[in-house]
């Protein structure tokens, strides 16, 4: 059981509404999340005493992940109830497509919850459109159960739902991961999953109607994106990559281990300092976004001066769950690089 501290004495009301995790952990199997995580974050929680303080989360820090599931949950009900049909008839669509719509063919809820195969499931009219939603698939390999929920299928296109900042969007940060996901679901389900790319609905927490004017700001507080997808075989060379390096260095000492990239510590983009005098460095002369500009700058001075890089704070070692047992993080503390 996951323990949780309130020292921001959240209300009991909303406390527990945080602290209730509806996610189907299965044991002994990885998820398609787990996979794609950084090694360290694989590798690192384990070796946390299970009675260790570093395992308890306030209560707060979980407030976005619960917001996305609590709108996932919310999406699923409105097609599995039956809601769809009223809601699709006052958007305009005609009656005899509606009928045509099938949620979830071939499988049944199980005492928990979870939808599984129905044996005894009727087949499907030929002209039926299936709607798959949330169900969780397994396939074995190299000695491992790899599972992953997917949230929506349509005729063959998968679609995933991120709530998640605009920031998200303007950076483009998260396409690759997006990718990755989506691939693997399709290598976990190629009889659902069958068109060779994937649709993230995108439904910003964050979104504001004024910051419209910039083109690269999302123009609607609900948009799409189509990526495409890995092949089948590249996807699963992926899947083997990663289990084979996970257990090459399960039992790495610390110290020992890959570091975190770049990309997997959500680091900012560094700046870059130009100093006109390199005698007096107590305050730049310019700063720039990028080195080339700098030393654009440097040039037009006649080179006398120096440029210096300064690199982005690091973000990601704040969410992770392995940061109280890794000493690279230790680093970026003392460099001034994270803020924990």
């Amino acid at each position: 059981m996951q323990l949780f501290s309130n020292d921001t004495r959240v209300p009991l009301s909303v406390a527990v509404f945080l602290a209730t995790d509806h996610y189907d952990y299965v044991p002994g199997v990885v998820s398609a999340t787990a996979l794609m995580k950084p090694l360290r974050q694989q590798v690192l929680p384990a070796r946390i005493p299970a009675d260790s303080p570093e395992r308890i989360i306030e209560v707060l820090n979980v407030t976005k992940s619960r917001i996305g599931t609590a709108i996932h949950d919310s999406i699923e009900k409105s097609w599995v109830l039956g809601h769809y049909r009223k809601a699709m008839l006052g958007l305009g669509h005609p009656q005899h497509v509606i009928d045509r719509i099938v949620v979830n063919p071939g499988y049944k809820r199980d005492d928990t919850g979870n939808w599984i195969k129905d044996p005894d499931a009727e087949p499907m009219a030929d002209d039926a459109i299936p709607v798959y939603m949330e169900i969780r698939s397994f396939k074995e390999i190299e000695g491992k159960q790899i599972s992953g929920k997917f949230d929506f299928v349509a005729e063959g296109q998968l679609e995933d739902f991120k709530s998640t900042s605009t920031y998200t969007w303007v950076n483009d940060t998260k396409s690759g991961d997006y990718q990755l996901q989506g691939s693997i679901y399709r290598w976990l389900n190629p009889d659902i999953v069958t068109s060779d790319h994937m649709t993230i609905q995108f439904l910003f927490t964050n979104w504001e109607a004024w910051k419209t004017s910039d083109p690269k700001y999302p123009q609607h507080p609900v948009m799409s994106k189509k990526i495409p997808l890995l092949s089948l075989e590249d996807t699963e060379a992926y899947v083997r990559s990663q289990l084979m390096t996970f257990e090459q260095h399960k039992n790495t000492p610390e110290a020992a281990l890959p570091r975190c990239t770049d990309k997997d510590l959500w680091r900012k983009d560094s700046k870059f300092k130009y100093y006109k005098n390199p005698a007096k460095t107590a305050r730049s002369t310019a700063n720039f976004d990028s080195a080339l500009e700098a030393n654009q700058r440097l040039v037009q001075d006649g080179g006398v001066g120096i440029v210096k890089e300064v690199k982005g704070a690091v973000v990601a070692c704040r969410f992770c769950s392995a940061a109280s047992v890794c000493t690279q993080k230790d680093e970026y503390i003392a460099s001034g690089n994270l803020q924990l």
